[in-house]
């Protein structure tokens, strides 16, 4: 892909010309300052919160900080290709990582539609999560051409899990994401002072009602009142997997198996020769658990002990420069979560858009300033741990 999507810059400038400035924030700081703004408290506090004190969250953020890329000169970086080729389908190494409550993050509550949009304008993919307020079906409706992974929190019931795989199939998902930490919520001191569980009050459950084994087992009307899904959705979520759920996971479909949440070198070789298709390194952005490392400081041994297995990576980017850090650390494509939230916030589809071109712009940029042609050149040699 040696689409010059640095071009952005040229495009915003030119506007420049004719009085027109961008209407929407070119840092982050910006970006999440007027999210904050755009959202209720209770939305705002899920979406920019984590575990604890959010130590690891913010641990997550400025570890990037640590390292930097050292430029290579005279290597005719004109045309820089940010391609990646995974499980046949071929995308920019970037994508948009699974936020539960995207679909809350626009004001006509349909951001899971708005960030599918946006992966068929942009070519970003985008990774559903099981959490949204449409449908999967629906969702998928909106890639075009673009392809999407399905983000699994699976269930406790085996055949709602298998249902909802088989929908994910026959919608054309590219690959099922099994989220592995999140089988019950972590300590989220922000959440509980809004008293704020979205799924409690009957919100983010589209998959779940619109699932036929899942109606099944609910005698109340949930399509009148989607709250009545909530008893029985509570007790089927947290299913804590264990080794021996694998071999059934990978059973139950063909498409490519990823796990989310491996950040211990040992997981990722069990996790490969259990037949999985993907490690996914990510410790939730730092919402789930605190206390732990920065992720990006575990990629390095997970990638190592991953061998050809492609492995994905999310927590703490902020830029594209930390996504061409992870990058030369070898993650094969990198997921962007609270810039694109917080771009739904903003301006829904085109709010999103415009996060994904600043952050690939930025990534291409880089890659042409500091001489790395293609993905193949970032390399962890092309890095060096800043002294302090």
């Amino acid at each position: 892909m040696t689409q010059s999507y640095g071009n952005y810059q040229i495009e915003i400038y030119f506007q420049g010309l004719a009085g027109v400035l961008p209407a929407l924030p070119m840092t982050f700081e910006e970006l999440e300052s007027r999210a904050q703004q755009a959202l209720s408290p209770s939305i705002w506090s899920y979406v920019a919160g984590g575990a604890g004190d959010e130590r690891t969250q913010r641990a997550n953020v400025t570890a990037f900080e640590q390292w930097g890329l050292i430029p290579r000169m005279l290597v005719g970086a004109t045309e820089r290709d940010l391609g990646v080729e995974l499980w046949g389908r071929r995308w920019p190494a970037v994508f948009m990582a699974p936020v539960g409550v995207i679909g809350l993050c626009t004001p006509d509550r349909h951001g899971d539609l708005a960030a599918a949009r946006a992966a068929a304008r942009t070519g970003v993919p985008l990774c559903v999560s099981t959490l949204t307020m449409d449908p999967l079906e629906d969702v998928a409706a909106e890639f075009g051409d673009t392809p999407g992974l399905f983000q699994l929190y699976t269930p406790t019931d085996r055949e709602l899990a298998e249902s909802l795989v088989h929908r994910a199939e026959a919608a054309g998902y590219a690959g099922i994401v099994v989220t592995l930490d999140t089988w019950i919520p972590g300590w989220r001191p922000r959440d509980l002072s809004t008293a704020n569980f979205p799924q409690l009050r009957g919100l983010c459950l589209a998959n779940y009602i619109s699932d036929p084994h899942f109606r099944a087992k609910v005698e109340a009307d949930i399509d009148a009142d989607p709250r009545a899904a909530v008893p029985h959705w509570i007790s089927v979520f947290g299913n804590s997997l264990t080794w021996n759920d694998i071999p059934w996971l990978r059973s139950i479909t063909t498409l490519p198996l990823i796990l989310k949440g491996i950040c211990h070198p040992d997981d990722a070789r069990r996790a490969i020769d259990a037949g999985v298709d993907g490690i996914y390194c990510s410790n939730h952005g730092g919402r789930q658990a605190n206390g732990g490392l920065p992720a990006i400081d575990c990629l390095l041994e997970v990638v190592a002990a991953s061998g050809d297995t492609p492995v994905l990576f999310d927590s703490g980017v902020r830029s594209g420069a930390d996504v061409v850090k992870a990058l030369a650390m070898g993650a094969r494509a990198v997921g962007i979560g609270r810039p694109y939230a917080y771009g739904a916030a903003l301006a829904g589809t085109d709010g999103i858009v415009h996060v994904l071109r600043s952050i690939l712009a930025e990534v291409d940029l880089i890659m042409a300033i500091d001489g790395y042609p293609t993905l193949k050149d970032l390399t962890p040699d092309s890095l060096r741990r800043v002294q302090r």
